[in-house]
């Protein structure tokens, strides 16, 4: 099967899959973080100021900050989408490497870090200090039970990723005005709303198919592992148990 068709069915199902899940909803919050954060974070770059960052129970967000030059705010609006993109394969990378302890540590690092110094109050200064309790209680816990979390995460975030540039490419064709940083862009380059959405759906897919393959290759490796524990005899040298 073409490695794009099965990305793309891949993701099609996962999506239906979580949520299914329990309270899987309330975890796409994560998305939104990173999203606001890589505007935050291109805005320090940039020498400007970050005012505050709104999280709003609809997984809408907003970053308030202050730049001096339209180059800036280029930089500042192309950051959203494609930092929770590189975030979602930096995830799966995690998986891969078996890392998923410290992916948890992280996240919880860097929720703390948007509730000191960011976020303000309301919805989204209470979803960080519950979202670090869950992440610390999960990371206890251990075993399958803290993997299948780190999981749920991961797939979230990469479903979220692509999703949000498809919501904004619909916008960009039905009212551009509407359409989030591609608007920005648009006003910033006069280049039409529509390219920044296809640019950015774009960019999310590669990364999207970049992190199922470090999925895909370590469920490779772990089924030729299961197999070869199967298939092995002990040798002259060995002490079976």
């Amino acid at each position: 099967m073409n490695r794009w068709l099965k990305a793309i069915l891949f993701l099609l199902g996962a999506a239906i899959l979580t949520r299914l899940i329990p309270f899987s909803d309330w975890f796409r919050m994560l998305d939104t973080l990173i999203h606001e954060l890589g505007h935050a974070a291109v805005t320090l770059l940039m020498s400007g100021q970050v005012l505050r960052i709104e999280l709003n129970p609809d997984h809408s967000g907003v970053t308030y900050s202050v730049l001096t030059t339209g180059w800036s705010q280029l930089a500042v609006s192309l950051a959203g989408y494609i930092s929770a993109s590189l975030f979602a394969v930096a995830l799966f990378y995690g998986y891969a490497r078996k890392q998923q302890a410290a992916g948890l540590i992280t996240i919880s690092v860097i929720a703390l870090i948007s509730a000191l110094l960011f976020v303000r109050g309301g919805y989204g200064l209470g979803w960080l200090i519950l979202f670090v309790v869950i992440n610390v209680v999960f990371v206890l816990l251990g075993g399958k039970i803290s993997n299948f979390y780190y999981l749920l995460l991961s797939f979230l975030c990469l479903e979220e990723s692509v999703m949000g540039p498809i919501t904004v490419l619909l916008h960009s064709l039905t009212s551009p005005e509407n359409a989030g940083d591609a608007t920005n862009l648009a006003h910033l380059t006069g280049v039409p709303a529509l390219f920044w959405a296809l640019a950015f759906l774009g960019i999310s897919l590669l990364c999207a198919r970049l992190a199922l393959q470090f999925y895909w290759s370590d469920r490779e490796r772990s089924k030729q592992f299961r197999k070869m524990k199967k298939y092995a005899q002990p040798g002259p040298y060995d002490n079976p148990r």
